[in-house]
């Protein structure tokens, strides 16, 4: 019949440091304290810390793999996503400048 009975480690009845599942719970703990640690990491790496103030103005530009270029501007709380297509623009217009393309391949607007 001994073998029947509860062990119990303290006065209280509790199970104390022999319940298995007590060191799950800090590794839990340990991985949300990483996650949020790299989230931190990146934001600082990258300078994204503009993004949650409500004065900055950001532009990024994002390319796919298949080539589509997307850009992304935040004005204040404003936030726009374009899409750039190879369509042809048709219409009138006026000419605003030139754009000269560099050796090293960048590229200069010279206005008139």
């Amino acid at each position: 019949m001994r073998y029947f009975k509860k062990r119990r480690n303290d006065r209280n009845g509790e199970f104390g440091e022999s319940d298995p599942l007590s060191g799950v719970a800090n590794l839990f703990d340990i991985g949300l304290v990483f996650i949020v640690g790299l989230i931190v990491t990146l934001f600082t790496a990258y300078h994204l810390q503009d993004l949650f103030s409500e004065k900055s103005e950001i532009t990024i530009v994002k390319k796919s793999k298949d080539q589509e270029m997307e850009i992304i501007t935040k004005k204040g709380k404003k936030i726009k996503a374009l899409k750039l297509t190879e369509e042809k623009a048709h219409g009138r217009g006026v000419r605003l400048g030139v754009a000269y393309k560099l050796e090293d391949g960048s590229m200069v607007y010279v206005p008139d």
